[in-house]
């Protein structure tokens, strides 16, 4: 389904205001795509996200934030309550979508399609979060490093101007790659 999607711009997503939308309103700028969660050790990753947000948006970053609660229920309540928090605790102005699953039958056709275009490449395993999540991940499926489905909260997907997906990042990645790489898409 997703994967049949000619390009990035096609696929329909659904604001929080419940708006249905193509990612064709974002043409011509550089997207970072990120599952989210309220409740996770990575959610403070929203204040690095933000501060990319305010630093490179007049330059043509979007940041894309879809929560996602199929992460150890980590991203409970309402899409406004997500927001609400969001905003309190982090002071985020980019734009967030509706509550979406990511892996299984009932995934969203954009993470179907992020995940054709770029597959799981491992966790920094420097990172202290990155082995207890291969640990984990590696008692569940022995091969869980084979599959390109999202494994937790903040993944991230870089799409340059013209649609194309260039990377994904792993929530244990530095946000100073995320960076390197969006300025170099800038």
């Amino acid at each position: 389904m997703a994967q049949e999607a000619s390009n990035i711009y096609d696929i329909k997503v659904v604001t929080r205001q419940k708006q249905e939308i193509t990612l064709g309103e974002y043409k011509g700028k550089v997207l970072l795509i990120v599952n989210t969660a309220t409740k996770c050790g990575f959610t403070p990753q929203y204040t690095e996200l933000e501060e990319l947000y305010k630093q490179y948006r007049e330059q043509g970053l979007e940041i894309l934030d879809f929560p996602c609660n199929q992460f150890g229920n980590q991203a409970p309540g309402t899409e406004e309550e997500i927001h609400e928090f969001c905003q309190l605790n982090y002071g985020t102005e980019f734009p967030q979508f509706r509550k979406i699953e990511v892996n299984g039958e009932n995934q969203h056709p954009l993470f179907a399609y992020l995940k054709a275009q770029k597959g799981f490449e491992g966790f920094d395993l420097n990172h202290p979060i990155g082995k207890i999540l291969d640990e984990m991940l590696g008692k569940q499926n022995p091969d869980y490093a084979a599959s390109a489905d999202i494994k937790w909260n903040f993944t991230k997907f870089l799409v340059d101007r013209e649609g194309k997906v260039v990377a994904r990042f792993e929530p244990t990645a530095p946000i100073a790659d995320v960076e390197a790489a969006i300025k170099a898409l800038l």
